[in-house]
């Protein structure tokens, strides 16, 4: 599968099952640690430093996530040599955004920003979950807040096994993810910019000083 031709392409155990379950390990057991902080009243309800619950306007809502964890940040240098063979590009880091999903949690039809315009999503265990893209139709511009309109494309079933990342225009392809019907489901989004786009440069680690930091650590 081509990424030049198709915008996307599949690489099957890019990391081992047992470095899978170790990363997936860690996050669940820093959810548990921001869980029980929270409860015991540790933590204010405003602090994501370990992560946080997306709110009723998230993505995803009332679902586990964190935006830079420092694990992830790492993973995603580690990933940097296989996309940029993977694509033929040379590809600038922008951030990563890791999730625990649950039983329920939708992923609706969108595009993303620009900081995501190579990205991949990797399953680091639990229940599988596939997601669905639409490479022939091109609806809708991400403006880097809004959800951008959505097409009615069936779209291509991808089926990720842990280890496995789709490797994917985000900026160009709608993708989208059907209700979930497992308990659990571990996932990181890894995102980069192609060297040669405008801005690319300016954009890298996503504004930020450099990687690990928080969204709102810009330069």
């Amino acid at each position: 599968m081509s990424f030049k031709k198709n915008k996307y392409t599949v690489i099957r155990q890019a990391i081992s099952k047992d470095l899978a379950s170790f990363i997936a390990n860690y996050f669940s057991m820093q959810k548990q640690v921001y869980d029980t902080c929270m409860k015991e009243r540790y933590f204010s309800p405003f602090e994501n430093i370990i992560g946080h619950y997306e709110g009723e306007n998230g993505q995803i809502p009332n679902t586990y996530s964190q935006y830079s964890n420092i694990a992830m940040e790492t993973l995603m240098l580690k990933c940097l040599p296989k996309m940029e063979e993977a694509t033929g590009l040379e590809l600038y880091p922008a951030y990563t955004y890791a999730r625990i999903y649950k039983k329920g949690d939708e992923l609706k039809r969108h595009k993303d920003r620009f900081s995501c315009e190579i990205s991949t999503t990797m399953n680091l265990g639990g229940d599988d979950w596939a997601i669905y893209l639409s490479p022939n139709e091109n609806v809708g511009v991400p403006d880097g807040k809004n959800i951008t309109p959505e097409s009615k494309a069936k779209g291509v079933k991808v089926d990720l096994k842990q280890g496995d990342m789709l490797v994917y225009s985000g900026c160009e392809l709608e993708h989208w993810r059907k209700p979930f019907k497992g308990r659990e489901c571990i996932q990181v989004f890894l995102h980069y910019n192609n060297s040669r786009t405008p801005g690319s440069r300016d954009n890298m680690f996503d504004k930020r000083l450099h990687l690990g930091l928080p969204s709102w650590f810009k330069k």
